[in-house]
């Protein structure tokens, strides 16, 4: 059997009885499941529908994403999630190109490395560079006031691991946020970049090796090999193309909010929900969130 889930944004729920009737009718699916009222539901069908993407296509219009998913296994033992655009609404790098000064020039590059048209380590050196020279103390006013996280992700966070599951945050971003970052959320770890410090001021160098795309896919391997847990048993999130190896290897990849050439390679593309979506697509009802 297939589940099929329909999410919309908490704070906007734009599911109608009406649309999920009509739709469990057209697929034969079996009797539906509230998972949060007017903002998630469920409901079985017997096969993938053939004409899946085009509903999804004209759900976009209503604001509600469309997930169809083999039922089996889909509650995952492991999150593994990118941070910058995913767990945060931010690119801390950007951030920090705002306080130097050169925050338009670094945010297209950034833009461009995450929709896969620059190298992500050459386009991360490029801009890190241009953050030499700036003062280690900006790192914690940039956290302090322009860091915000993406709505759901405590609960997250907390329900998977609450249900004995295991979260890893890995970031081609950098360590002086992803540890704050984990701490606030309850990751069991994280893994990113090193910003290099000399007398109090930033080098413009990041140190070596570079973690970017195939570093998410070996943290995959590494953490479910020492959790003793198969790659089918996680559920990775990611917004950008260095996110891509992890997100294709993983039990579940979500594409969350992410860059159209990303997204266009992902099943589960979450456009319209938070980071609550992932709870609803692993079966939780809203009761069951922990915070």
């Amino acid at each position: 059997m297939f589940v099929v889930t329909l999410v919309s944004s908490p704070a906007r729920p734009a599911i109608e009885p009406t649309l999920v009737e009509s739709l469990r009718g057209a697929w034969g699916g079996a009797a539906t499941r509230w998972l949060a009222m007017n903002e998630a539901v469920e409901f079985m069908v017997p096969a993938v529908p053939d004409n899946r993407w085009d509903v999804w296509k004209d759900l976009q219009g209503m604001h509600v994403d469309l997930i169809v998913q083999p039922e089996a296994g889909r509650r995952k033992k492991m999150l593994l999630a990118d941070m910058d655009s995913t767990m945060i609404q931010q690119e801390c790098i950007d951030e920090l190109a705002d306080e130097a000064g050169v925050g338009d020039y670094v945010k297209d590059i950034t833009a461009r490395a995450m929709n896969g048209e620059l190298d992500f380590e050459a386009a991360l050196t490029e801009r890190v560079a241009l953050l030499k020279g700036l003062d280690q103390e900006v790192i914690s006013k940039v956290l302090a006031e322009r860091i915000t996280f993406m709505p759901g992700g405590k609960a997250l966070v907390t329900t998977m691991r609450e249900n004995g599951g295991y979260a890893a945050l890995v970031s081609g971003g950098f360590t002086a946020f992803t540890a704050r970052v984990a701490a606030e959320l309850g990751f069991d770890e994280n893994r990113a970049n090193t910003l290099l410090v000399a007398d109090g001021k930033l080098t413009g160098e990041a140190g070596r090796p570079i973690l970017g795309k195939q570093a998410k896919v070996d943290a995959l391997e590494e953490i479910t090999r020492k959790l003793d847990i198969s790659e089918q048993d996680v559920m990775a999130v990611g917004d950008g193309a260095n996110d891509l190896g992890m997100l294709k290897r993983a039990g579940s990849g979500v594409a969350l909010h992410a860059k159209p050439s990303v997204a266009a390679e992902c099943d589960i593309r979450i456009n319209h929900g938070d980071l609550t979506a992932l709870l609803y697509i692993q079966g939780y009802a809203k009761t069951e969130f922990k915070t």
